[in-house]
């Protein structure tokens, strides 16, 4: 009896001490199979694929004309040519430097995907190691509950107890059985959310304590880091930054494009080759164009400002609340060591200085206190994980 009890005192102590950051395998491993990641891959490598079409020069142009003349003595005339239209260097450069952006746009667009699908993976991680957990706690409570109700069979048997007594123990035996029933229940939904994120593969994950991590002592100084790490951010950041290069190229484009090439022309005796140049003056075909650039940064420039605004906002009161759900935790923890009672309610239900009734409504509230206990260090984790899912 002395040595379940040590066990449940000393599990809470350790939850969060280092487990071999088993959470962060079965993350790594659904980052690797997960089927919507490997979707968005591809859908992110087929958009890069799609900025970098369009922004080379026009394809040559070959004609060739057969003329015939009339009176037929006059003979036919042939023509034939080759163009190449081109933009003036600047534009090709600033083409491909908005396409560039383009390709980092779509990369950020993944990263912060990647990053929900890993804050929703982690989110059952950590409620399958508090089920794994409570599941340990409450195989030593069933151990002590089946010692309990086996004792007043035989006390009944030997006529020391009332059947009344006994069928309380039996009834303390079956809640617990259900307790256990419950947890194994959740356990299975969790490990079965975990496996749909691994790609239809199985996930082991029995570890009953947490990775090692520990709050930001200093908000402010923290929040530096996590805005440079934040991929919404960083998307927000390149939008502006591709809004300005494309309101640069808008505005090149007004400037002419030129083509050039060679040319012949054969008549009846006669003969004529030489080179050919044009200009193109873009006098319709870019109207407005500067001007939806110009509201399309200044769209993307304040998203910026919002995102910016909400994101500190909401890490705010992401920190505020880990932090009170931390001290909330620690709490529980060391009241649970320090008020440990069952051990002299044994004692005195041994005793007979209590009933079984008064022992299991005593023993019943350090129980409900272990699993208060556990609920605040799995809302802890909880919060410190959409804290710091940037980092994933």
């Amino acid at each position: 009896m002395k040595t379940i009890i040590l066990t449940t005192g000393l599990f809470f102590a350790s939850l969060a001490l280092n487990a071999q950051a088993p959470a962060k395998s079965v993350l790594a491993s659904i980052e690797e199979n997960n089927t919507t990641l490997k979707s968005l891959r591809e859908t992110a490598e087929a958009q890069k694929l799609e900025n970098k079409t369009g922004i080379f020069p026009d394809n040559p142009e070959i004609g060739f004309n057969y003329l015939w003349g009339n009176p037929a003595t006059t003979g036919a005339r042939t023509d034939f040519s080759v163009t190449q239209s081109f933009d003036i260097p600047a534009i090709a450069g600033m083409k491909n430097g908005v396409a560039s952006d383009m390709n980092k746009l779509a990369e950020w667009q993944y990263k912060s995907a990647r990053m929900d699908i890993l804050l929703e993976a982690k989110r059952y991680c950590i409620e399958l190691i508090c089920y794994n957990a409570l599941k340990k706690e409450l195989d030593a409570r069933l151990q002590h509950a089946a010692t309990i109700a086996a004792g007043y069979r035989e006390r009944m048997d030997r006529g020391d107890a009332s059947l009344i007594e006994y069928n309380k123990a039996s009834l303390n035996l079956s809640a617990v059985q259900g307790e256990i029933a419950r947890a194994e229940v959740e356990r299975n939904a969790l490990l079965s959310q975990l496996k749909r994120l691994n790609g239809g593969i199985d996930v082991a994950l029995t570890d009953t304590r947490f990775d090692e991590e520990e709050l930001p002592p200093d908000f402010d100084g923290w929040y530096i880091q996590a805005e440079q790490k934040s991929p919404v951010l960083a998307y927000v950041r390149q939008e502006v930054e591709t809004g300005r290069k494309q309101v640069a190229l808008s505005k090149a484009m007004g400037l002419p494009s030129f083509s050039a090439g060679y040319m012949s022309e054969k008549t009846a005796g006669q003969r004529y080759q030489g080179l050919t140049l044009g200009i193109s003056i873009p006098l319709w075909e870019n109207k407005n164009r500067v001007k939806q650039a110009k509201a399309a940064l200044r769209a993307a420039e304040s998203r910026q400002t919002d995102s910016r605004q909400q994101f500190y906002s909401r890490l705010r009161i992401l920190y505020n609340r880990a932090l009170g759900l931390k001290i909330t935790a620690e709490t529980w923890r060391k009241a649970l060591l320090a008020v440990n009672n069952t051990g002299l309610l044994k004692k005195a239900l041994d005793a007979g200085e209590i009933s079984l009734l008064e022992y299991m409504m005593e023993i019943g509230l350090y129980y409900d206190a272990a699993n208060r206990a556990l609920d605040a260090e799995k809302e802890y984790r909880l919060a410190f994980a959409e804290l710091s899912a940037a980092e994933l």
